[in-house]
Protein backbone atom coordinates (compact mmCIF):
# COMPACT_ATOMS: atom_id res chain seq x y z
CA UNK A 1 0.00 0.00 0.00
CA UNK A 2 1.63 3.54 -1.03
CA UNK A 3 2.36 6.32 2.32
CA UNK A 4 1.74 9.07 2.76
CA UNK A 5 4.45 11.69 0.53
CA UNK A 6 6.69 13.46 2.28
CA UNK A 7 5.30 16.81 1.63
CA UNK A 8 1.84 15.89 2.92
CA UNK A 9 4.12 14.63 6.04
CA UNK A 10 5.26 18.09 6.90
CA UNK A 11 2.58 19.77 6.01
CA UNK A 12 1.24 22.02 8.87
CA UNK A 13 -2.03 21.47 10.29
CA UNK A 14 -4.84 24.04 9.01
CA UNK A 15 -4.76 27.41 11.98
CA UNK A 16 -8.42 27.18 11.55
CA UNK A 17 -9.27 23.86 12.84
CA UNK A 18 -7.07 24.79 15.89
CA UNK A 19 -9.49 26.94 16.87
CA UNK A 20 -12.61 24.60 16.85
CA UNK A 21 -11.32 23.33 20.81
CA UNK A 22 -11.64 27.30 21.59
CA UNK A 23 -14.95 27.55 19.95
CA UNK A 24 -16.53 24.10 22.12
CA UNK A 25 -14.91 25.40 25.39
CA UNK A 26 -16.57 29.01 24.77
CA UNK A 27 -19.74 27.61 24.03
CA UNK A 28 -19.48 24.74 26.93
CA UNK A 29 -19.42 28.07 29.63
CA UNK A 30 -22.55 29.46 27.30
CA UNK A 31 -20.86 31.78 25.22
CA UNK A 32 -22.18 32.49 22.10
CA UNK A 33 -19.47 31.79 19.00
CA UNK A 34 -19.87 33.02 15.96
CA UNK A 35 -18.01 30.39 13.42
CA UNK A 36 -16.59 33.41 11.16
CA UNK A 37 -13.54 30.72 10.70
CA UNK A 38 -15.41 27.80 8.57
CA UNK A 39 -18.21 29.63 6.45
CA UNK A 40 -20.45 28.98 8.12
CA UNK A 41 -23.83 30.34 6.90
CA UNK A 42 -25.47 32.75 9.38
CA UNK A 43 -28.42 33.21 7.57
CA UNK A 44 -31.15 30.83 6.22
CA UNK A 45 -30.87 29.25 3.46
CA UNK A 46 -33.55 30.88 1.24
CA UNK A 47 -37.05 28.90 0.84
CA UNK A 48 -36.73 28.41 -3.31
CA UNK A 49 -33.45 26.72 -2.35
CA UNK A 50 -34.60 24.39 0.00
CA UNK A 51 -38.08 23.52 -2.02
CA UNK A 52 -35.82 23.03 -5.33
CA UNK A 53 -33.34 20.40 -2.68
CA UNK A 54 -36.32 18.88 -1.49
CA UNK A 55 -37.98 18.36 -4.83
CA UNK A 56 -35.64 17.72 -6.91
CA UNK A 57 -35.90 14.88 -9.90
CA UNK A 58 -32.22 14.28 -10.59
CA UNK A 59 -31.06 10.72 -10.14
CA UNK A 60 -27.10 11.42 -10.67
CA UNK A 61 -25.09 14.30 -8.51
CA UNK A 62 -22.33 14.45 -11.39
CA UNK A 63 -19.82 16.80 -11.38
CA UNK A 64 -19.85 20.08 -12.48
CA UNK A 65 -16.77 21.93 -14.64
CA UNK A 66 -13.62 21.88 -12.43
CA UNK A 67 -13.74 26.00 -12.85
CA UNK A 68 -17.11 26.05 -12.07
CA UNK A 69 -20.38 26.26 -13.73
CA UNK A 70 -20.61 28.16 -16.67
CA UNK A 71 -23.83 30.43 -15.85
CA UNK A 72 -22.56 30.66 -12.30
CA UNK A 73 -19.21 32.19 -13.40
CA UNK A 74 -20.72 34.85 -16.41
CA UNK A 75 -23.04 35.81 -12.94
CA UNK A 76 -19.86 36.11 -10.94
CA UNK A 77 -17.57 38.70 -13.91
CA UNK A 78 -21.06 40.24 -14.40
CA UNK A 79 -21.23 41.37 -10.83
CA UNK A 80 -17.65 42.42 -10.64
CA UNK A 81 -18.01 44.35 -13.55
CA UNK A 82 -20.77 46.40 -11.77
CA UNK A 83 -19.09 47.20 -9.12
CA UNK A 84 -15.83 48.23 -11.14
CA UNK A 85 -13.95 45.02 -11.31
CA UNK A 86 -12.86 44.36 -14.91
CA UNK A 87 -12.90 40.33 -15.40
CA UNK A 88 -14.31 37.98 -17.31
CA UNK A 89 -16.16 34.68 -17.07
CA UNK A 90 -12.93 32.80 -18.32
CA UNK A 91 -11.05 34.66 -15.21
CA UNK A 92 -13.41 33.31 -12.84
CA UNK A 93 -12.44 29.95 -10.41
CA UNK A 94 -15.45 29.05 -8.39
CA UNK A 95 -13.62 27.03 -5.19
CA UNK A 96 -15.16 25.03 -2.69
CA UNK A 97 -14.24 27.47 0.71
CA UNK A 98 -12.10 29.98 0.99
CA UNK A 99 -9.30 27.73 2.10
CA UNK A 100 -8.93 26.16 -1.39
CA UNK A 101 -8.78 29.24 -2.79
CA UNK A 102 -6.05 30.62 -0.70
CA UNK A 103 -3.95 27.15 -1.49
CA UNK A 104 -4.67 27.96 -5.31
CA UNK A 105 -3.68 31.32 -4.95
CA UNK A 106 -0.50 29.98 -3.20
CA UNK A 107 0.88 27.61 -5.87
Amino acid sequence: MPGISERARIMPPSPIRKLVPFAEAAKSRGVKVYHLNIGQPDIPTPKVMMDAFRNHDITVLEYGHSAGLWEYREGLAKYYQKNGVNVSKDEVLVTTAGSEAIIFVML
